[in-house]
């Protein structure tokens, strides 16, 4: 790999969290459609969740993310089928802007889970009870610290440890520092223009450059 394009290893991620409650919560919901007219990413995050946090005269409503204690939290604790819906880049992009770098719920919607992993932000599971405990803890101890070793899969908070699962292929991933395909591409540019040169379909103009 070139040394110009590095990706950082995600093994471990700590902070403080943020509980929103509900199963199916869908991509919709994490970002409204009409926000996605954008030319880049930039600036999606104060639109996360923005019509169940805010009403039609843009006056703040009853959620968690519009509370102060919860302002600097970065890891999310939801519960089932987080992200379902249609499959739209912009609901883990939306949440990476405003803060979130990990995920711990129930379940999440697989190509939501893939989202967040192309952009280095694990979504990680446990039971119902375990998850339910786990919000309950977050709203009482709003500055309490989240331990998520991905590698061991753990989570870690106040006095307790808790078994934590992650998808093998998205712990490798993570762990070995290549959940970033793009960039691998990029580091890996001039293999890619030999393997198109070795192909007989690929015309001379699709080829490319690589310095």
């Amino acid at each position: 790999m070139s040394d110009e394009v590095e990706i950082p290893e995600v093994d471990y991620v700590s902070g403080t969290g943020v509980p929103i409650r509900g199963n199916d919560i869908d991509t919709d919901q994490i970002i409204p459609a009409r926000f996605m007219k954008v030319v880049t990413f930039d600036g999606l995050g104060e639109f996360a969740f923005f019509d169940v946090r805010f009403d039609d005269e843009d006056n703040q409503k009853e959620h968690p993310m519009n509370e102060e204690q919860f302002q600097d939290a970065n890891v999310m604790v939801v519960n089932n089928n987080f992200g379902c819906g249609s499959s739209r880049e912009h609901a883990p992009q939306a949440l990476m802007r405003w803060g979130i770098d990990a995920l711990i719920g129930e379940g999440f919607a697989e190509i939501f889970a893939g989202n967040c992993l192309a952009l280095g932000i694990p979504t990680v599971t446990a039971d119902s009870e375990t998850i339910q405990e786990l919000q309950d803890w977050v709203d009482a101890n709003p500055d309490g610290e989240i331990d998520i070793d991905i590698e061991a899969e753990t989570a870690t908070y106040g006095d307790n440890e808790i078994d934590v699962t992650v998808d093998d292929a998205q712990r490798k991933a993570l762990v070995d520092g290549v959940w970033d395909t793009t960039a691998l591409m990029k580091s890996n540019a001039q293999s890619v223009r030999e393997k198109a040169e070795e192909l007989p379909y690929v015309e001379d103009s699709a080829i490319p450059e690589a310095e």
